[in-house]
């Protein structure tokens, strides 16, 4: 009978420590990667010289397209991927960059990405080849998103001085309407002759039923003095920002020494979704529009995910409908799309979705 008390008490011990190896990640928030001090100072190092190199760019660079037998370089748009796994709408994308349509000027654009270096993706091939920038590791719910997309700002400020604007999408994200169309709102050419200032396109809130819980999301008043509960604002992760506010937002260490902190309450942390509508809001208000152009569905949200599209939701009038905003514009890209949608948006590329 001794022996039977011992041994039932070891075989549950024997039992329940697996179980609590397999259940454990379910159970538990995930541990908070933090943002090492080399990191700190590897992104700062190349900050530096992205501002650097600003002051020795043309401060005033033309903008003609062509004049006379006179061609100057156009302005161009750089687009940004974020993605921690492979960005199988590569194949869409590539239809996007070489519209057969709208015939695409390759020198009208620049790729970058920014890929989980603890992450295997497969090789990236055509318009994506050799776009991979030096990347860190990266988690939803923490700072280090921020970083990586200050990362990919200042790599395309550094490299081209003709990026104009900054267009951050996913790898989940897909385009809804032709490269020639999209470039064309952007960058109108009898906006560039009368040289009228562009927006970045970027949403700012501040009205959300999670605004107080996110604001305290670090610790009650820790983002105090720096940022008042009344100038904290939430918006889209994805934007398109010019190059002025792109380079305002690598120049910031103030509001980034409250952001890049640990949160305490990580269901409350979206830390990119606030970052940046927060710094443009209180640097530049007049100069942003407050809408994003990437339709992303929250209506039957999921642990903080969006709605998911399925091939069986895919068709023309489901792109018609993403297209429609609220603003006075259309949306250009949306998310977040399941990878096996892929085929039923190719069957719709040239008759639908590039065909403006």
């Amino acid at each position: 009978m001794l022996r039977l008390s011992i041994l039932i008490p070891s075989l549950t011990l024997l039992i329940s420590v697996p179980i609590l190896f397999l259940l454990a990640p379910r159970i538990l928030p995930p541990r908070q990667i933090s943002i090492s001090v080399p990191d700190e100072l590897d992104d700062l190092s190349l900050f530096h010289k992205a501002i650097a190199a600003e002051t020795t760019f043309p401060k005033k660079p033309s903008h003609k397209l062509r004049l006379g037998s006179t061609t100057v370089r156009p302005p161009k748009i750089a687009f940004l991927f974020l993605t921690n796994s492979d960005i199988k709408f590569a194949p869409l994308w590539e239809k996007f960059f070489n519209d057969s349509i709208n015939p695409v000027d390759p020198h009208l654009y620049n790729i970058y990405v920014h890929s989980d270096p603890f992450v295997k993706i497969s090789p990236l091939l055509g318009v994506f080849k050799d776009r991979l920038i030096p990347a860190k590791q990266t988690q939803r719910s923490s700072p280090t998103l921020i970083s990586a997309e200050r990362r990919l700002l200042a790599h395309a400020l550094l490299d081209d001085p003709s990026n104009t604007y900054f267009v951050l999408l996913s790898q989940h994200c897909i385009p809804l309407h032709s490269f020639s169309y999209f470039y064309k709102f952007l960058l109108d050419t009898q906006k560039l002759s009368r040289k009228m200032e562009f927006p970045s396109y970027i949403e700012i809130l501040d009205e959300s039923d999670s605004l107080l819980d996110r604001y305290n999301a670090r610790g009650e008043n820790v983002m105090e003095p720096e940022v008042k509960f009344e100038e904290f604002k939430v918006g889209s992760q994805f934007f398109a920002l010019t190059r002025k506010h792109s380079l305002m937002v690598i120049k910031d260490r103030k509001l980034w020494r409250k952001f890049k902190r640990k949160c305490i309450n990580v269901e409350s942390c979206y830390p990119e979704e606030h970052y940046f509508p927060t710094l443009l809001s209180m640097e530049d208000p007049k100069g942003c529009t407050k809408y994003t152009l990437t339709n992303v569905n929250w209506t039957d949200s999921v642990d903080g995910h969006p709605h998911t599209y399925y091939p069986a939701e895919v068709s023309a009038q489901l792109v018609y409908d993403l297209r429609v905003s609220n603003s006075t514009y259309s949306y250009m890209f949306a998310r977040k799309f399941s990878a096996d949608c892929l085929n039923p948006l190719m069957e719709l590329a040239d008759s639908v979705i590039f065909k403006d």
